[in-house]
């Protein structure tokens, strides 16, 4: 017999009512006390194990640039204002010491050398004049009085003239009348601010005329945090990597560890010494260095494995299959992806590398103590 659609929908709702509740389902995860386990130890494949391990020692990675050596360049700045005649060299022109760089015509160098020749003329006078009284003075016919003021005048004149041509010395010596500015140093030109009819005066601020400097070796300036400053010591050698040579090394050493701490960014500038005698390294290039490190009585970890919880750094350790124990820790700094850890776990424990948080969220964050003040309100 065929029912009406309203019966059959009666009968389906009863039916409905009728049925058992389904049964609650067990939660994938149990967490007792510090130990997570697994409903089903047979499914923790999604989590990913690695095994603790002694420091192996590895390789310290540090972001540099390269300058020139400042114990090998030299600044030139003209002594004397003047207008610039003629240009010796050009930029990347090696030069020797002592060659010319530019030729000034300066008034204050000629000045300079009226002032030195008249101060020998003046010298000269002086000593005959001394000379002459002393021979008066012999004879009786001189004073005492007169014999000391020659002397004196003598002995000022010579000063002077002393003084003058030490000054046009200084100035590159003798010459015609024209300033020929010369190189202090033996190197090659890397940088020239001058330009012929260009007129400057010695208390200009701004660039130096010329920079000259040696080639054959570079600095490299690096930026080492805190945590590195053990583990970097002056002498030590190091490795130079540059993206304009893909696969070669240069070799380095370190010169000097700063004594202080950048209060902005926080780490310490470290200076190297970088051979360079075929020039293939430029300045100002940024390069990476690295650092061979020994190893350490540190265990060492993925870097993956370590989280935060509160205020404390823990790693999950597996006990057995499905069975982990969150493990308090105490760590130190990451390097190649690994991070040092001093206490905690021993070589050979198996720690959770991926699926932390998975297990974590089961965890109930940490309570927050109560405040003392309200402590003693409830008393």
């Amino acid at each position: 017999m065929k029912l009406p659609p309203f019966l059959i929908i009666l009968v389906l709702a009863l039916a409905g009512c009728s049925a058992e509740p389904e049964a609650q389902k067990a939660p994938a995860i149990k967490v007792d006390g510090d130990v997570a386990v697994l409903a089903e130890p047979d499914k923790a494949t999604f989590l990913k194990l690695a095994v603790v391990e002694k420091d192996k020692g590895g390789t310290l990675h540090l972001p540099g640039r390269l300058v020139w050596n400042e114990e090998k360049t030299v600044r030139v700045f003209a002594q004397v204002g003047g207008r610039v005649q003629s240009i010796a060299v050009d930029i990347g022109a090696p030069v020797k010491i002592g060659q010319p760089l530019a030729i000034l015509s300066s008034p204050e160098y000629s000045q300079a050398l009226a002032d030195a020749r008249k101060a020998r003329a003046d010298a000269q006078v002086a000593t005959q004049a001394l000379e002459r009284n002393r021979v008066l003075r012999e004879a009786g016919v001189v004073a005492e009085k007169e014999w000391q003021q020659a002397e004196a005048a003598a002995i000022a004149t010579k000063a002077e003239a002393e003084r003058a041509s030490r000054r046009v010395a200084d100035l590159g010596g003798e010459g015609d009348g024209t300033y020929t500015l010369r190189s202090p140093l033996a190197g090659i030109v890397v940088e020239r601010n001058l330009n012929p009819g260009q007129e400057f005066r010695p208390d200009q601020s701004g660039s130096p005329l010329f920079v000259i400097t040696d080639l054959t070796t570079l600095w490299i300036q690096l930026d080492a945090v805190e945590t590195d400053l053990a583990r970097l010591k002056k002498d030590e050698p190091l490795l130079i990597e540059s993206k304009q040579y893909p696969g070669e090394r240069f070799k380095g050493i370190i010169r000097h560890v700063a004594d202080f701490v950048d209060p902005n960014t926080r780490t310490v500038k470290v200076r190297g010494e970088v051979p360079n005698t075929d020039r293939r390294l430029k300045g100002e290039m940024f390069v990476n260095a690295l650092v061979e490190l020994e190893p350490n009585a540190a265990l060492r970890v993925p870097a993956a494995a370590v989280f935060l919880f509160g205020k404390q750094r823990y790693v999950f350790v597996e006990e057995a299959t499905g069975r982990y124990r969150r493990q308090a820790v105490e760590a130190g700094t990451e390097r190649d992806g690994l991070i040092d850890i001093y206490a905690g776990v021993q070589e050979g424990d198996k720690v959770v590398v991926e699926g932390c948080l998975h297990l974590l969220k089961y965890f109930k964050p940490e309570s927050k103590p109560e405040p003392v003040a309200e402590k003693q309100a409830d008393k």
